[in-house]
């Protein structure tokens, strides 16, 4: 995630991503040690961050604007996990349910049997190797842990994410343009990446309200949520500008 702020940091708007990328390698500002692991790095933001060409430049505000950084983390995980069908099913199929038992430790030998399971499914395109299937267990675990999901160094217990509400305001935005009315974002199943339901949803749309990040209105089942702007780069300068 330390990467991450840099990229954005030093992103320029004005620049076709491509281009942003190409002057990140060339000024190998993540200081890597080789040309290999530089790509590395950016192959994942590519696949992260780049899919929506509006993402960057409000990551950028973001980052740029002094956002706290629990909050960009949060942000940073969920687009995140909207790229990455393996990592978002494994939080909302294998620990959400973990959750819903009391929680617990979660072992990568466990995450290897339901990769062989989804694999046999044909819900994963590709059969991997045993070890493979380890290693990509492993690297799961390990961006949880580091997404704030999961803590621990051997043994992963689940922790639940604390989500703040201008994240969750910015996330909330991203989704209503997916969903296009009030009712479907609360109950949009993204949030179970954040192991929130409905009632906790509602509450965090209140928050947001009096922190005037949205308006919320709500009438029994008819709920309406108005933004302060059209784009999600005009949203992320008016969250950046309220948040101070």
């Amino acid at each position: 995630m330390a990467d991450s702020r840099t990229l954005f940091a030093e992103w320029d708007e004005e620049l076709k991503p491509q281009e942003n990328l190409d002057r990140v390698r060339s000024l190998n500002l993540f200081a890597k040690a080789s040309r290999s692991r530089i790509n590395d790095v950016l192959s994942i933001f590519r696949q992260r961050y780049l899919g929506d060409l509006e993402v960057p430049d409000a990551l950028s505000v973001l980052v740029k604007g002094g956002f706290p950084s629990v909050s960009l983390d949060r942000i940073f995980y969920f687009h995140s996990a909207q790229s990455d069908p393996l990592l978002h099913d494994v939080v909302t199929e294998v620990l959400v349910p973990m959750q819903g038992r009391g929680g617990g430790y979660v072992s990568a030998d466990a995450i290897v049997q339901v990769i062989k399971e989804w694999s046999r499914e044909e819900r994963i395109s590709r059969r991997w190797s045993e070890v493979t299937s380890l290693r990509v267990a492993q690297e799961l675990l390990a961006t949880l842990r580091d997404f704030g999901v999961l803590s621990g160094a051997r043994r992963k217990q689940l922790t639940l994410p604390y989500l703040p509400t201008e994240a969750f305001a910015y996330i909330a935005f991203v989704l209503n343009r997916q969903t296009g009315s009030g009712e479907r974002l609360i109950n949009s199943g993204e949030w179970d990446l954040f192991f929130l339901q409905a009632p906790a949803v509602e509450r965090l749309f209140i928050e947001a309200q009096q922190t005037h990040f949205l308006q919320f209105h709500a009438a029994g089942r008819i709920m309406r949520v108005d933004f302060p702007a059209e784009s999600l780069q005009d949203y992320a300068r008016a969250l950046t500008n309220r948040s101070d």
